[in-house]
């Protein structure tokens, strides 16, 4: 029974943060200490979050902007993982002199290059997908380089030195020894996948939560702006976790340690 107590006291301690939020967001434009024009009740949002939910309507959205994406950073996941092992195992020689150039692609916003891509693919879908490529590749090839160099060069020689061929050296060695920074580049891909989302839909879109939200700020639909925006926090938080879990479940060698460490 203590035990039991105990449990559900931790789980109260990580969710007040949370409950103190939304109890100081219900309240404020209640009481004055915000403009409920703009910050609407808690309560408004969700009443409003039930009732283009219950038509649909919130579905939809969802629908189409989990597709961009998930195919954004599904292709960006194919193209770079490869190209980062090739320049991170067998050309690192090649890799150090593009890492500048490399560096500054990374740097350059998609949405900066949204009219070339208008310019190439016109103003439909493959334009807003590929700002979501645009935008999750380099974190993804970038720590699959790190990953692959951070191997240490000793498991390698070990391996050869018992027999082991290319192939069985890759994927015993250098890929699991690499896949936790393919991971983190993977998690920080999804979240600039969600950011650079909004931006995506905002321009020549007719659905999804981007442009759910444009058209509730030029329509003053306060309520339903904000049901956008939380949409897309849970959307990302979600595919965050399910980031993590097959991380979990995949990574099992790496979790033996952890518990080890923590016993």
């Amino acid at each position: 029974m203590a035990n039991r107590l105990a449990k559900w006291t931790d789980k109260f301690i990580d969710y007040i943060g949370l409950i103190g939020f939304f109890v100081i967001w219900e309240m404020a434009p209640r009481i004055g200490l915000a403009d409920p024009q703009f910050i609407p009740p808690v309560s408004q949002v969700i009443a409003d979050m039930w009732k283009i939910g219950s038509s649909g309507e919130l579905f939809i959205h969802i629908v189409t902007s989990l597709r961009r994406t998930l195919l954004g950073l599904f292709l960006a996941i194919v193209l770079a993982i490869p190209t980062g092992f090739i320049l991170g195992g067998i050309f690192p020689r090649l890799t150090q002199y593009l890492r500048p150039l490399l560096r500054l692609f990374g740097q350059i916003n998609a949405f900066s290059l949204f009219p070339i891509f208008i310019l190439f693919f016109g103003i439909g879908e493959v334009a807003k997908v590929s700002i979501i490529f645009w935008s999750t590749i380099w974190p993804v090839l970038f720590t699959t380089i790190a990953g692959v160099q951070q191997v240490d060069p000793l498991y390698i020689k070990s391996a050869r030195s018992v027999g082991a061929n290319p192939v069985t050296i890759f994927f015993k060695v250098i890929l699991p020894g690499a896949a936790p920074s393919i991971f983190t580049g993977i998690r920080l891909g999804s979240t600039t996948a969600f950011l650079m989302l909004i931006a995506a839909e905002m321009i020549g879109a007719s659905a999804g939560l981007g442009w759910l939200i444009h058209n509730s700020q030029i329509n003053n639909l306060i309520p339903r702006l904000f049901v956008a925006t939380i949409t897309i926090a849970l959307l990302g938080m979600g595919l965050n976790y399910y980031i993590h879990w097959f991380e979990a479940n995949l990574l099992t060698w790496k979790q033996a340690p952890e518990r080890a460490g923590k016993g």
